[in-house]
């Protein structure tokens, strides 16, 4: 089973028994005083840009955050009858890494950050968690999990290790001897030491699972087997200290899957792993927010190959533009799991229905610079007073139906930040890389890699 399908299923199936996705104003919580402009500016800067495009998304995550918990909310729309009171695990783990870069840049200033962030990882440690491992959703004010569907609504390993991947940068960044970031460093470890990583081999099994409810058990029995967007988890399950996991895990179930190695050519670019094409570009940018592609190697693969390939070939094929649709092009490319038209999807060279994401072009500034940049000047310049809002950009458009997003998803915007500031300065990157923990846990795996002592 496509592991995306967990994500698109279940917003295809709610919008089928009636759903709608309420495209409102999000509501003004405003901390920050960031500034930010809905004015179009065709002259400016590709620096300028860049830097305005990544103080302007991080609004979702500071300004829009959850007024109680400081979570990131799930979506800036009300959607599925949930409101707005839908904070997002994986989201806030971008989120945190995203605040991180503005801290970096002067955008926020270091010691109110950092008071943010103790503020909601101790609201963390009091909200509900299983084993460790947090929900795909929390209830923003009480802390109390919100079911990400019908037998969902326990653990969620992935969404965690998002997570996580990011509250270990903020650990690592936030280094100084003061009374709150020594508290906020101390939090983390609390959190990050609480994981039984070996509880999700589901009694000793050579693979993890992806969920687990005290409500239904292992009932939506999904094994994590590559490749996808899960590398992170294995690297962190092998890199726990109280409840590790050994690298037979990674090796006989990670590794073990007929869509793991790929070995063949598309657009002139050979994938060493995953399916045709590549699959959506978010698999190149979840887990590589803070595991640095950079060097990065193991039996299996060069991971630098892997995203760069795989971005490459995306690009090709919209520039290729087999089924006409309008606007695709050098300027006009990036397909990944977003909104568009007919609820959300993840969209790919195999399942392309003309949707452009934004976030799957910035988000690879790292691996294809040049043809992001040019694609960052067409989003802002070309379609700016479509989908230019005070959070950066929008989730999704489609010109061929001429259908513009009103939303933004925090697994979304995250990403634009983080990935910019990775190409920028390897910020993030070596931060997570410098995790004495992550550093032995990519060692028991066989892993090699320049950050690598």
């Amino acid at each position: 089973m496509h592991t995306t399908s967990l994500r698109t299923l279940f917003f295809a199936a709610l919008l089928c028994a009636g759903g709608t996705v309420t495209a409102q104003k999000p509501a003004s919580v405003s901390k920050s005083g960031i500034p930010y402009t809905l004015k179009i500016d065709k002259d400016i800067s590709d620096s300028a840009l860049v830097d305005l495009v990544q103080r302007q998304t991080l609004r979702y995550f500071w300004d829009f955050a959850h007024p109680v918990s400081g979570m990131a909310r799930e979506r800036s729309n009300r959607s599925f009858d949930y409101g707005q009171e839908v904070v997002t695990t994986g989201g806030t783990g971008f989120g945190v890494m995203a605040i991180v870069a503005g801290v970096n840049r002067g955008w926020i200033e270091r010691d109110t950050a950092a008071r943010f962030l103790l503020k909601m990882v101790k609201w963390l440690l009091k909200a509900d968690a299983y084993h460790g491992v947090f929900p795909h959703w929390y209830n923003g004010a009480t802390g109390k999990t919100i079911p990400f569907s019908r037998k969902d609504d326990g653990a969620d390993l992935v969404e965690s290790s998002f997570l996580l991947q990011g509250l270990l940068c903020v650990r690592q960044y936030f280094n100084k001897d003061l009374p709150v970031e020594r508290e906020l460093r101390g939090r983390i470890n609390g959190l990050w030491n609480d994981v039984e990583w070996d509880w999700f081999t589901r009694g000793g099994q050579e693979v993890l699972y992806w969920h687990w409810s005290p409500n239904n058990g292992w009932a939506m029995n999904f094994p994590l087997r590559g490749f996808n967007e899960c590398l992170i988890t294995y690297v962190l399950a092998a890199s726990a200290e109280r409840y590790p996991v050994s690298r037979k895990v990674y090796d006989r179930g990670w590794a073990q899957s007929n869509f793991f190695r790929n070995g063949k050519q598309f657009y002139n670019y050979i994938l060493p792993l995953g399916f045709d094409y590549g699959g959506p570009l978010f698999f190149s940018h979840y887990s590589f927010l803070g595991l640095s592609p950079k060097g990065l190697k193991d039996q299996y693969a060069d991971y630098w190959t892997q995203n760069q390939h795989h971005t490459l070939i995306n690009y090709a094929y919209c520039v290729d533009n087999p089924r006409a649709f309008k606007n695709y092009g050098e300027n006009c490319w990036g397909l990944t799991a977003s909104d568009d038209p007919g609820g959300y999807d993840a969209h790919q060279p195999t399942n392309d229905n003309g949707t452009i994401t934004p976030t799957a072009a910035l988000s690879a500034f790292p691996y294809t610079p040049q043809q992001s940049m040019k694609a960052l000047r067409y989003f802002y310049g070309t379609l700016g007073d479509k989908i230019w809002t005070e959070y950066g950009f929008t989730d999704a458009f489609n010109e061929t139906k001429n259908w513009y997003a009103k939303s933004h998803l925090a697994i979304d915007q995250g990403p634009i930040v983080v990935m910019i500031e990775n190409y920028r300065t390897g910020l993030l990157w070596n931060l997570f890389m410098s995790c004495p923990e992550v550093q032995n846990g990519l060692k028991k795996l066989g892993f090699t890699s320049t950050y690598l002592p």
